[in-house]
């Protein structure tokens, strides 16, 4: 017995010491007395603001929460819903060099593969296609075939972005040679290929979009929004892109009629959204399991992505508590995402997208919202139930004796 109670004690210890002492969960009449407190000071320049319960979808606070305010890189998670919507998360995007059947000819399988790299080195370090490696094998591949090759020859090629192209012409003619680009079919593609010089694979899918929400990487975040509005069934722009969105709000149960979405990555200035719309979104995606591999690439307070370097300083008690998308513009710092207190969960939304102009400003702000969510976070802590005191021997039932011959075999 007094090895159980030593065990339990020492436990305790533990739990204490691992918990921030000033840590302490906040019922939400207390969440929003913290945000009526902090909201109003001046850097933040009139925010908009929306703190909603996670446990019952309860509004804690609103502030402008309904004006259309510019999302800057929160508008990812769009992204990310349309993408874990309409496209496999185990998807991989292959692309391939090959001897072209016609003439002076080479052949490229692409698939739009998101995650290209023009860079070599990054390629290597991050398991990237590399668009170099193509280039110079190409270049390899015709010399081999043809030695007195001096100026033109024919690339095939399918499924390749734009600037995927424009770099591949832009190789050939650093070597004097003038390529004739030809984009085809997939099919066509496979029918004018004959041997196959080289092969490279991505990562899967949900790699890729944890990767552009953690580091809010816009390129990819581009091209994935891309992908997804084409398998949604609409165009491949950004015209296809903002229906995607405004209907995968709409199958969520989310009004967004007065939303405007010029791109997917955020960087447009003319993207307007409403922090009630983004909190709305924050509640729904939470719950339902399929979008788990959106929510898992969500930075976490001083540990990953864009806040690695946050919360560290300005709000220790809150490391590891907050999940949010960062968004920032020149004159936009937002955060939106979740932040734990005790057994409960809050979504928020901060969208401070009229603030002055000045690096110094923009970093004042993002102090100051972590140390608003620091006063929020704390850790889960589960009461321990204490084991039950023994009972006096003098208080038992004494036991039947049972003869050996009546215990029943």
């Amino acid at each position: 017995m007094k090895r159980k109670v030593s065990l339990f004690c020492s436990a305790l210890l533990l739990l204490t010491f691992l918990s921030p002492a000033s840590a302490t969960a906040l019922e939400p009449n207390s969440v929003a007395s913290v945000f009526s407190r902090y909201i109003e000071n001046k850097y933040l320049a009139n925010p908009s603001v929306v703190v909603i319960d996670q446990q019952d979808g309860a509004v804690v606070y609103e502030k402008g929460a309904n004006s259309l305010r510019k999302p800057a890189s929160i508008q990812k998670i769009f992204m990310g819903v349309a993408a874990v919507m309409h496209l496999p998360m185990d998807q991989v995007f292959p692309t391939s060099l090959w001897v072209g059947t016609e003439p002076n000819s080479l052949v490229i399988q692409g698939s739009y593969d998101p995650w290209i790299s023009t860079s070599a080195k990054l390629a290597e370090k991050m398991g990237r296609t590399s668009l170099p490696r193509i280039e110079f094998n190409s270049l390899k591949a015709l010399k081999d075939l043809n030695p007195d090759l001096n100026s033109n020859f024919t690339l095939f090629y399918s499924s390749l972005f734009t600037p995927e192209t424009e770099h591949i012409k832009k190789f050939f003619r650093t070597k004097g040679l003038n390529v004739k680009m030809k984009r085809v079919s997939n099919q066509t593609a496979l029918d004018f290929s004959g041997t196959r010089i080289l092969g490279s694979e991505s990562p899967v899918l949900e790699e890729m979009l944890a990767y552009a929400i953690a580091w809010s990487d816009n390129t990819l975040s581009e091209r994935i929004a891309r992908l997804a509005s084409v398998a949604a069934g609409n165009t491949f722009d950004q015209a296809g892109v903002a229906d995607t969105f405004s209907n995968a709000l709409a199958e969520l149960g989310i009004e967004s009629s007065k939303m405007i979405i010029k791109d997917a990555s955020g960087l447009s200035k003319e993207n307007r959204v409403t922090a009630n719309l983004v909190g709305q979104l924050l509640v729904k995606i939470r719950t339902d399991e399929r979008f788990v591999p959106l929510i898992n690439g969500f930075p976490i307070s001083g540990i990953s992505g864009t806040l690695r370097n946050r919360f560290t300083e300005t709000a220790p008690d809150a490391v590891g508590l907050v999940k949010a998308k960062t968004g920032t513009l020149s004159n936009t710092t937002n955060l939106a995402g979740y932040v734990e207190s005790g057994d409960r969960e809050y979504a928020f939304v901060i969208i401070s997208d009229r603030h002055v102009k000045t690096y110094s400003v923009a970093s004042r702000i993002r102090d100051l919202v972590d140390r608003i969510l620091g006063k929020i976070a704390a850790p889960f802590m589960p009461r321990v139930q204490p084991e039950p005191e023994p009972v006096p021997a003098s208080e038992l039932e004494p036991e039947l004796e049972i003869a050996s011959s009546e215990i029943p075999l």
